[in-house]
């Protein structure tokens, strides 16, 4: 009998072992389960993201005001220059001749004016002869008028000459520029990153001047030209900062400055974008003409705030759970127009175990694009806690569907 009744207990308890635990397996598998984010805290970076291109903050052309054949070269590609600096020769021989003949010119009628000197003092010397045998009745009025005219003559044709003189100078002149222009001098300090010209090729310098090289003044200090997309641009700023990469070193950022804000637009496909200039300095010449830029400007910066994935702010309690939960409350559930609530106001689940989750009603401020800004409007949620972002299953009168419902 005794060992009847033993086994009989070791039953009883078994099975309300059994049936407990069955109720607590069926309460957890209809209990609803959650994705959740942890709240960190740290700093939130927002930026604007766009590509560019790395150049010379000052590229100077270099051509050619004659045309001519290049005889001698005297710096190539990587060449560094100084202001001054012969770096070309184009053959001077042809404007070496014309020199030599604009100064044979110029003698000629500088030795004709010389004559004609000679011959106005004699027509002069006639002329007062004339006038006074004139007075004393030796010679006609006639002739005094020939002597007055030769006279004229000679006076107009030495301003004639003395024309030609002037024009023979600027002749001179205009040869002696041209011989000079063979000699191409480098305008700026700097360094050739392109050279246009071979020795022995001709150079044609007629409507515009050909250019023979190109050369950037200083490489040191370079320029991120790039196209921000019009959605973007209104939040971009001379003097923001930013940060950029270039595959050839792609772990390593280069720091740079929002230097220029241009505001002549660029129309691509209907695709409206702005060019922004950034500034950066290249003491270790890493960075290279025509590199390919993947930009960040920071826009804004706020270091030691508290902050939620952004998966977090999509998510919206079911309408039928929050139903659930007000009765189970004991309260009454009004859902709320969501267009009511402000854009930045959010709410926030926390889970609790064994109880329905809490809510937090929170204020979003700037976001990187994967973290928001956060800051609590009322309820209680700190560094290290979870939220729901997801929910992953729930009972059958609980559809896992999140729906339309309320921010909070």
């Amino acid at each position: 009998m005794k060992r009847i009744l033993i086994v009989l207990a070791i039953v009883l308890v078994l099975g309300a072992a059994g049936f407990f635990g069955y109720r607590s397996y069926q309460t957890k598998k209809q209990a609803p389960q959650y994705k959740t984010e942890v709240v960190t805290r740290g700093s939130i970076i927002s930026q604007v993201i766009a590509t560019g291109t790395v150049n010379p903050v000052t590229l100077v052309p270099v051509g050619s005001q004659v045309s001519g054949t290049i005889k001698k070269l005297f710096a190539d590609f990587n060449s560094v220059v100084r202001k001054g600096q012969v770096i070309a020769q184009i053959d001077p021989a042809l404007f070496e001749a014309k020199v030599e003949q604009t100064s044979a010119d110029l003698k000629n009628t500088q030795a004709l004016l010389e004559n004609q000197k000679i011959s106005l003092a004699d027509n002069l010397r006639t002329l007062d002869r004339y006038k006074a045998l004139f007075k004393d009745q030796m010679v006609s009025q006639n002739d005094l008028d020939q002597a007055q005219l030769k006279y004229d003559i000679s006076v107009a044709q030495g301003k004639t000459i003395q024309a030609q003189i002037e024009s023979a100078k600027a002749n001179l002149s205009t040869a002696r520029i041209n011989l000079n222009y063979t000699t191409i001098k480098s305008p700026v300090n700097g360094t050739v990153v392109a050279r246009n010209v071979d020795v022995g090729q001709t150079v044609a310098a007629s409507l515009q001047a050909p250019t023979l090289f190109t050369i950037a003044q200083d490489l040191e200090k370079m320029q991120v030209d790039t196209n921000v997309d019009e959605a973007d641009i209104g939040k971009v700023k001379v003097g923001q900062f930013a940060s950029f990469t270039v595959d050839a070193f792609p772990g390593e950022p280069f720091k740079a400055k929002v230097f220029q804000v241009r505001n002549a637009p660029t129309t691509v496909q209907n695709v409206v974008t702005y060019d922004v200039v950034l500034m950066v300095r290249n003491p270790e010449l890493k960075l290279m003409p025509g590199m390919t830029a993947n930009v960040n400007i920071i826009m804004e910066k706020k270091d030691d705030v508290l902050m939620i994935p952004n998966s977090v702010l999509k998510f919206r309690m079911p309408p039928s759970m929050l139903a659930s939960m007000a009765k189970s409350a004991n309260r009454k559930y009004t859902p709320i127009d969501p267009s009511r609530i402000p854009k930045n106001i959010r709410g926030l689940w926390v889970p609790q175990p064994g109880k329905n989750p809490r809510l937090v009603v929170v204020r979003t401020g700037s976001s990187d694009g994967k973290n928001t800004e956060i800051t609590v409007v009322r309820g209680e949620l700190k560094e290290k806690d979870s939220v729901i972002s997801e929910l992953l299953k729930n009972n059958k009168n609980q559809p896992a569907s999140p729906g339309r419902g309320m921010r909070f």
